[in-house]
């Protein structure tokens, strides 16, 4: 893993990623990160913070350019409650923690202390998804969850799952579906 690529690295996957998702202004996207899976360690072994930042400012320059909301996934110490900014979730019930390198996980500590006006939640309905290590993100994702195979299917020394969303079929054999929702 060469930590000096990753803010790249990240930027190149999240531009793929809400390309190739066909997010939209306003969409949710979240993201599960292992930063010790990154550097090549066991899952909840090796939190780096400074990693989380290389990604988390490579992620968050492509969602604000793009008009995306990040939602951080916290690690299972507090349960996978996700890290947002308000105005993504204005009225949602928040929960009170904040998150830290132990009970949290490097990038939503990272996300709550960049984010403008951050809240914590225990769930939300996302757009599309990546996981980052193994992080098991299906939790947050809308009800049809399709996998998204991106160009590279690393970053640093761990694997990436990208998943999008779809509205469900409805109807039956004479329905007709909307091709642009597919």
């Amino acid at each position: 893993m060469n930590i000096n690529t990753l803010k790249e690295d990240c930027k190149a996957i999240f531009y793929e990623l809400i390309e190739k998702a066909k997010l939209n202004k306003g969409d949710i996207l979240v993201v599960g990160c292992s930063t010790s899976e990154v550097c090549g360690s066991k899952i909840g072994t090796n939190s780096n913070v400074d990693v989380a930042k290389e990604l988390f400012d490579g992620m968050y320059a492509v969602a604000k350019e793009k008009g995306v909301y990040l939602a951080i996934q916290c690690c299972e110490h507090l349960n996978r409650a996700i890290v947002i900014e308000r105005e993504a979730l204005p009225n949602a019930e928040r929960v009170n923690v904040v998150p830290q390198k132990k009970a949290g996980g490097s990038l939503a500590t990272t996300a709550y202390g960049v984010f403008s006006n951050p809240i914590v939640v225990e769930n939300i309905k996302a757009d599309a998804g990546i996981d980052i290590g193994g992080t098991l993100i299906g939790m947050h994702l809308k009800a049809v969850a399709v996998p998204l195979r991106l160009s590279v299917s690393t970053l640093g020394d761990t694997n990436i799952l990208c998943a999008r969303t779809r509205p469900k079929f409805i109807g039956g054999i004479r329905a007709i579906y909307n091709e642009e929702l597919l």
